[in-house]
């Protein structure tokens, strides 16, 4: 329940809507001057929150895609300063791919000679070339086998130029193995060619794995490698956005001080509220609805510490509120009833104007953001109480 200390006889609020805060009498170009800083003021708060955003949206991504956020975020703390550039970061892993592909090329090498040994066994002649399926009769061949595979076509994949060669040594390993399983499955156990087969197979089996300890060792180290590649470009990622953060506060810091520049000018120009105005602020307070008393009720307590907005009962003594809060309290209100009127209107319109009323309210929509981005900028400005602040370093 709101009390209210002053004469409140019914009267018109019409005025409430229509007197200025700000006395420019006679000082055109001061109030155009007052007015065009508050609008710069939009644009580069509608900036920063673009930024914020941004900064937003990153950790939220990253906090999903990390389960130990905490652990990255303390490593970023600890060696932001010694974290390459990201252009860096992209530079040191074109280096280190290079070098991977070189050392695989060695693996594929040494890999080669194995090839060799097996093909140039006295029994590796019927899988030296494609099969012959036409010339042979093997007219089920295709039914049988999913993917024909021999040691030229093999050859010709390690020797490729194009890209389309293989990029792994395991990748020829599984090709191999694939021309004698090809050959297992399509002829009978007794057979030679899956006698020949089966012993090659055997022999290329103990050979590889002579190779394969070098194998593994060079797949950890590539998988290290990426890991802490991945590591980096989060750091990377995370001092860039930390370093936004830094700018961005920098920045909110420089608002503030222009805040606190008008809020000085505020104060100075407001003129004197009238005991008749006072008396109308009063009967327009006691229309607002529940809900948007509690907010104006917000707006006394903050040049008001000890004043209790949210009790049950609340005493409000309009005579004893500071010109910067009478004023705040009448741009709300008049905010505030023009929004009520135009819901009122819009309730009771037509079916017919639905269309009219639609577009219409888009409009007023619109409006009433613009009101409320206003009226936030106005109560920082009108605040009462400077804070000291530090910009972030």
């Amino acid at each position: 329940m709101l009390l209210l200390q002053m004469d409140q006889v019914e009267a018109p609020i019409v005025d409430v809507t229509h007197v200025g805060a700000l006395d420019f009498t006679g000082n055109g170009v001061e109030a155009e001057s007052f007015k065009h800083r508050v609008d710069e003021i939009f644009v580069q708060v509608d900036k920063l929150e673009q930024r914020v955003n941004e900064i937003e949206q990153f950790y939220s991504s990253a906090s999903k895609k990390q389960g130990n956020a905490s652990k990255s975020g303390s490593a970023v703390k600890d060696k932001e300063k010694h974290v390459p550039s990201m252009k860096k970061q992209q530079q040191e892993a074109a280096l280190r791919e290079a070098a991977a592909a070189k050392r695989m090329q060695e693996l594929m090498r040494q890999f080669g000679t194995i090839l060799r040994q097996i093909t140039q066994h006295k029994w590796a002649w019927p899988f030296l070339q494609p099969v012959d399926v036409e010339g042979l009769g093997l007219h089920d061949y295709y039914e049988v086998i999913d993917k024909p595979m021999d040691f030229s076509t093999i050859k010709n994949q390690m020797e490729a130029k194009d890209g389309t060669g293989y990029k792994n040594v395991r990748e020829i390993c599984a090709d191999v193995r694939l021309v004698f399983k090809n050959a297992m499955k399509y002829n009978e156990e007794r057979s030679d060619v899956h006698v020949m087969a089966k012993t090659l197979m055997a022999k290329f089996e103990e050979k590889w794995l002579q190779l394969l300890p070098k194998v593994t060792e060079e797949e950890k180290r590539l998988e290290e490698e990426e890991a802490e590649a991945q590591l980096n470009m989060q750091l990377a990622e995370e001092a860039a956005h930390a370093k936004m953060a830094r700018d961005l506060s920098n920045e909110l810091y420089e608002v503030d001080m222009h805040l606190e520049e008008l809020r000085d000018m505020v104060v100075q120009k407001c003129r004197k509220m009238s005991t008749e105005e006072k008396r109308k602020l009063g009967v327009a307070l006691s229309r607002l609805s529940p809900e948007d008393l509690s907010t104006a009720l917000e707006i006394v307590a903050q040049s008001n510490p000890g004043f209790q907005a949210t009790a049950e009962e609340v005493d409000l003594d309009i005579d004893a509120q500071t010109e910067s809060t009478l004023w705040r309290l009448k741009f709300f209100v008049k905010d505030t009833l023009e929004v009520q009127a135009k819901s009122s209107a819009s309730i009771g319109a037509t079916n017919n104007d639905n269309t009219n009323n639609h577009n219409s309210g888009n409009k007023n929509n619109i409006n009433n953001a613009n009101n409320k981005r206003k009226r936030e900028i106005c109560n920082a400005i009108a605040k009462t109480n400077k804070k000291n602040k530090k910009p972030a370093s």
